[in-house]
């Protein structure tokens, strides 16, 4: 059974979605991906409970590396994007080129923005971190605002659009 948690944070209220305390979505709920509660799922902010632990510390400024266990669905290719964002520090930005030569496929750019853009949990899997070969800021799926003070609160250098 699914289980879901809503999340207060400084940028909103985040959706929490998983089952047995594995994340397998984090979601913006102003977004343009609303998601709807199902009625077989479970309100259940207990199991979430180290999820929302470390988004708490993430915002106040004092976790720079998320350990939440994860279950991702996607395509192969969008496991190796995922799994690459994931190992941009913070406070540092990337480029969606760079990102598609460090998996091997160097004229994936646009490829990388697709994954980017279905990656089910922002922040956590740092999609935010992914800017424009010239450092300029990019889609992100809750906004060039709300990515904007991301990467503000992580303190990277940030162009704007």
């Amino acid at each position: 059974m699914k289980q879901y948690c809503y999340h207060d944070s400084p940028i909103g209220t985040l959706l929490l979605i998983g089952k047995n305390g594995v994340l397998e979505k984090l979601h913006f709920p102003r977004s343009a991906r609303n998601i709807t509660i199902e009625h077989n799922w479970q309100e259940d902010c207990k199991s979430f409970l180290p999820v929302t632990d470390q988004l708490t510390a993430y915002f106040a400024g004092s976790l720079q590396t998320f350990t939440v266990q994860m279950h991702l669905e996607g395509t192969p290719f969008q496991q190796r994007v995922w799994k690459e964002l994931r190992k941009i520090p913070y406070g540092k930005t990337a480029s969606y080129g760079e990102i598609a030569r460090r998996i091997g496929n160097p004229k994936a750019c646009r490829a990388v923005g697709g994954a980017n853009n279905k990656n089910p949990i922002p922040i956590i899997i740092p999609c935010h971190r992914v800017i424009g070969h010239d450092g300029s800021m990019a889609g992100f799926g809750g906004g060039l605002d709300l990515k904007k003070t991301l990467l503000q609160l992580e303190k990277a250098p940030v162009v704007s659009a």
